[in-house]
């Protein structure tokens, strides 16, 4: 009896030690997993061999909380092999960063993470390139309710309403205005959601004076020079007009809409009520660097500009200092949301989503992957970089006024940003490095315009007739210059 009795104790012992082993080997395995050495690949569209900004930027912070992950940065263009581009008698094509990007995202050792603009990332999610998040962040709970509605509205546009990756950081502009010259007027300052058509009104009540005296409503910029035939896209991007179709091979400016633009435009530049171009700028007498010089706001030249996250500082360095600047007078100024088209009313303020990361879907290490997303997304990371970052982080908990000031910084992250017209944009460039020149000649025709030798409807008519003429010589010869 007492021979079975330790029999059965004996089978009982080996029993559980038997059940023990699997969760003893899970354990190991997992340990294994914790600290062996893994090497995760990102991939930029643009690099050199010093990624140092980049690491310091993004992936430092991510390193050193996970100690056995090394990041090897990975370039799909290399910036030290433009050097010398377009010297040569013959001329060379632009590197490819699309079709660059999809080579190291394919073949033996692929990266693991893509950090991309949104035209590329819109490409990669065409071609299945690129794994939706949405199950990731759903399994691991990651909480997306802090990241500021614009910027995940803006993602989610990429990919049909599903999430393909995530930004820490994003940047973006609003509409500048002095108090003071609103004051001074007697009219009511600009306030968030008004339309193009509003600011333009409130713009023209605010132009005022001659000659060097002359104050502009309204500028495209804060600085003085350039026609606004560049700085209007601000103007027109939300209308998702194009100046050729995606395939370059027909202008598309031959129409009411493009005549509307230019007509608006060039009519508030005639006007004064916007800067032509032509204005003559301030010099010191002395010869001196004077950092107001061609600052229209800062010189309070203009009532209301665009401006983006940066100037911020400019203005707050400016204010700081206006005993040491000969007749600078502190600005009194605020923000408000870029303007609106009626047609487009949650559109606009060029926010720019630059540094959106995914998941390649040939990663080696998705694991890592996701990890690194969730790490730069997250709000401990949010919280280190909020006061550092050139941009703004994509959290909005840790989004706060600079330097202790009240403005209201919602507006810059109120409207979402214009999707992109055309991914393949910048490979039409690079397969035709003349193809510029056909949005270049515009300029010619919108400068007849202001000088009211044509009309828009003759200039615009003018334009696709020689960029049509263009674009099918680009057909027949990619490598052709004009």
């Amino acid at each position: 009896m007492k021979n079975r009795f330790w029999g059965k104790r004996v089978l009982a012992v080996l029993a559980t030690a038997s059940l023990a082993l699997p969760l003893i080997a899970g354990c190991t395995a997992s340990e294994a997993k914790d600290t062996e050495q893994r090497v995760l690949r990102v991939a930029t569209l643009w690099g050199s061999q010093d990624d140092s900004y980049f690491r310091q930027q993004f992936t430092d912070a991510f390193e050193l909380t996970h100690p056995n992950v090394t990041i090897e940065v990975v370039a799909a263009v290399d910036q030290g092999s433009m050097y010398g581009y377009g010297t040569q008698e013959e001329q060379q094509e632009m590197p490819d960063s699309l079709e660059n990007m999809k080579k190291i995202m394919t073949g033996d050792n692929p990266v693991d993470v893509v950090v991309a603009d949104t035209a590329t990332l819109k490409s990669l999610i065409q071609e299945n390139m690129v794994k939706q998040l949405d199950p990731l962040i759903q399994e691991d709970k990651f909480d997306t309710s802090d990241i500021v509605p614009s910027v995940i509205e803006g993602i989610k546009d990429l990919g049909d309403q599903s999430i393909y990756a995530l930004t820490p950081t994003f940047s973006s502009s609003a509409l500048f205005y002095n108090k003071a010259m609103f004051q001074k007027a007697g009219v009511e300052p600009p306030t968030d959601n008004m339309t193009w058509d509003d600011i333009f009104n409130l713009a023209t009540r605010l132009t005022k004076g001659e000659g060097k005296d002359h104050e502009f409503g309204f500028s495209f910029s804060t600085y003085q020079g350039g026609s606004p035939y560049y700085t209007m896209q601000q103007y027109y991007s939300a209308l998702q007009l194009k100046i050729f179709d995606d395939k370059a091979e027909k202008m598309t400016v031959d129409s009411p809409q493009w005549e509307k633009v230019w007509s608006t435009i060039s009519k508030l530049a005639i006007d004064k009520v916007i800067p032509k171009g032509d204005e003559p700028q301030d010099q010191d007498p002395n010869g001196r660097y004077n950092p107001l010089q061609g600052d229209l706001f800062l010189s309070s030249k203009a009532a209301m500009v665009i401006g983006d996250y940066s100037y911020i500082n400019q203005l707050i360095d400016a204010n700081k200092n206006a005993d040491k600047m000969e007749g600078f007078t502190k600005v009194d100024w605020d923000v408000v949301t870029p303007p609106v088209h009626p047609e487009a009313p949650e559109i606009g303020g060029n926010i720019y989503l630059s540094s959106l990361m995914a998941i390649n879907s040939s990663a080696q290490n998705p694991d890592d992957a996701w990890e690194l997303i969730k790490y730069m997304n997250s709000e401990d990371w949010a919280k280190i970089k909020a006061r550092s970052s050139y941009e703004m982080v994509s959290r909005k908990s840790f989004i706060k006024p600079k330097d202790g000031l009240d403005y209201n910084i919602q507006a810059f992250y109120t409207l979402k940003p214009v999707p992109p017209t055309n991914t393949n944009l910048d490979n039409l460039y690079q397969k035709m490095p003349s193809l510029w020149q056909v949005s270049e000649k515009g300029m010619e025709y919108f400068t007849q315009v202001l000088e009211n030798k044509k009309t828009p409807k003759e200039a615009l008519g003018e334009w696709a007739a020689k960029g049509n003429e263009m674009l099918e010589k680009l057909k027949k010869d990619p490598k052709a210059t004009f």
